[in-house]
């Protein structure tokens, strides 16, 4: 921000910035020492209580708080384990310090304060202030909470300011911080399950050739070097199943993939997912690994296996429910796509539903919008929905007695589609015709349809045991578990448009 365009309250902190220079202080140090969190600190106070032995701190954090009296005055400063009061006096600091206090210290400020600990008349532990630096001058104000008619509003409420500014929002919004440290529990939570299942962790690449392992337009760049084009990955599914042909049997992945499509709150066009798969194993043993994973993040991120989502009270705790996708359609909608095998008669039998199918869509892909839109949003408790339309799923192993059927499940919580599994292909000859006819559609102008992946084919045709996969969102699980109605209230940066 240009000198001219400071608030009052700015240049007031910069004026205080350079009295603090001109006395000869640093208002940005290079270190702080501190001894105890200000939990820490509290905790050791109460252990101490029978001794008569004070308790000596060096604590840290932002000044949330400054009552001035005198030759005295009271602050509280805040740290990620806490808050804690200061109990400053001029006798104890000497003048000068005292003075730089009341002066040049505002609220934000970061400050480090040492001195030992006593209980106030109100029964609060605080630091008897003997010594007090300050780590971080900020030059400018941190919006406020206000009340008015016995209401509280928070100064900084406007959602796509939060978003814009997060680090604004994670210091004056502790509930916001705390979303986040539920996030990496339940990430936490993930890793130590599969690792518990004989899983191991791998990374694989983020810039891949060849895009691949989702219905999904990719974000392409450029390597200079190599004067090479390539794409973001999309999902890291092609790449964990070369490692399963190579010899490992059961791998995930942790990270970030990227599809370039629209924004909603439950899409971010970067986004963090889990991915594993596992050799030996097919989709009916998927679906048992997955819901006991979920409750275990959940118990181990919440306490509990049972939420309360839009009035519903969600219970996580396996077995969950199973449904045929067709049973589902038919159940919401009164239509079975089985009874309409072409894709024009599937096509009426929506429109005289009320329905608005894409007019040239095939008949998996009518299938497909008829399940999000009429079946979705009855799924409150945990349901997985399996047998799936071969046209949308490229990557799925073929129902031996079900041709056009695929082994394949989504599961849904509380109204929302969290996650994909199922059996995979390790037919290489099978494969490649799936590709070749996708690549086809990608050709005649579908942008999501799957590539040829020839190396991926190669892969396979070394052999690859029967394998069951899984994908699921670690943003949805966030959003689910946090009870949040939107993934950019649980993604610390989630992309916005430009204010131009």
């Amino acid at each position: 921000m240009s000198e001219e365009n400071l608030t009052d309250q700015e240049q007031q902190r910069r004026l205080k910035l350079e009295n603090l220079r001109e006395a000869g202080i640093d208002p940005y140090p290079a270190r702080a020492h501190r001894t105890h969190t200000t939990a820490q600190a509290i905790a050791a106070f109460e252990k101490a209580v029978e001794d008569t032995a004070p308790v000596e701190v060096a604590v840290v954090g932002r000044l949330v708080s400054i009552r001035i009296m005198g030759k005295s005055s009271f602050a509280h400063i805040e740290d990620s384990s806490g808050r804690i009061q200061l109990y400053l006096r001029r006798d104890l600091l000497g003048d000068d310090l005292y003075a730089m206090f009341r002066q040049n210290l505002d609220l934000g400020d970061f400050v480090e304060a040492a001195g030992t600990i006593f209980l106030t008349r109100t029964g609060e532990p605080s630091v008897r202030v003997e010594r007090l630096r300050i780590l971080s001058k900020a030059l400018r104000p941190l919006p406020v909470v206000k009340e008015k008619d016995g209401q509280v509003f928070d100064a900084f409420s406007d959602k796509e300011q939060r978003y814009r500014q997060r680090y604004v929002d994670l210091a004056v919004n502790p509930e916001v911080r705390d979303i986040f440290w539920t996030r990496a529990r339940i990430v936490s939570a993930v890793r130590r399950f599969l690792d518990g299942q004989g899983f191991i962790e791998v990374e694989t690449p983020v810039l891949q050739p060849i895009y691949g392992g989702a219905a999904a337009r990719p974000f392409t760049t450029f390597h200079n070097q190599l004067k090479q084009k390539l794409y973001l990955r999309i999902s890291d599914e092609l790449y964990l199943k070369r490692l399963i042909a190579g010899g490992f049997e059961r791998v995930y992945e942790i990270g970030r993939d990227f599809r370039n499509e629209g924004v909603s709150f439950k899409h971010n066009p970067e986004f963090t997912q889990i991915e594993f798969y596992a050799a030996y194993a097919d989709y009916q043993d998927v679906m048992a690994l997955t819901e006991e994973m979920v409750a275990y993040a959940a118990q181990q991120a919440l306490g509990t296996t049972t939420l309360v989502r839009d009035g519903h009270e969600i219970d996580l705790s396996p077995p969950w429910r199973r449904m045929r996708l067709r049973d589902a359609v038919r159940e919401f909608t009164g239509i079975d796509y089985e009874e309409h095998r072409g894709p024009e008669s599937l096509y009426k039998a929506i429109v005289q539903m009320g329905g608005t199918p894409e007019r040239k869509a095939n008949w998996g892909k009518l299938i497909d919008p008829t399940l999000i839109n009429y079946v979705e949003p009855h799924l409150i408790q945990p349901t997985f929905l399996y047998d799936y339309p071969l046209e949308v799923s490229p990557l799925a192993k073929k129902k031996p007695d079900e041709p056009r059927i695929v082994e394949r499940f989504e599961f849904f919580i509380g109204g929302l589609e969290m996650g994909n599994a199922f059996s995979e292909i390790n037919d290489p000859i099978d494969q490649r015709e799936r590709f070749l006819a996708s690549s086809q559609a990608l050709e005649d102008g579908d942008e999501e349809a799957h590539p040829l992946d020839e190396d991926y084919v190669t892969a396979l045709s070394y052999g690859m045991p029967p394998t069951g996969g899984f994908g699921m969102g670690i943003d949805r699980l966030t959003m689910l578990l946090t009870s949040k109605e939107s993934l950019r209230e649980v993604i610390l940066f989630p992309h916005l448009r430009t204010k131009e």
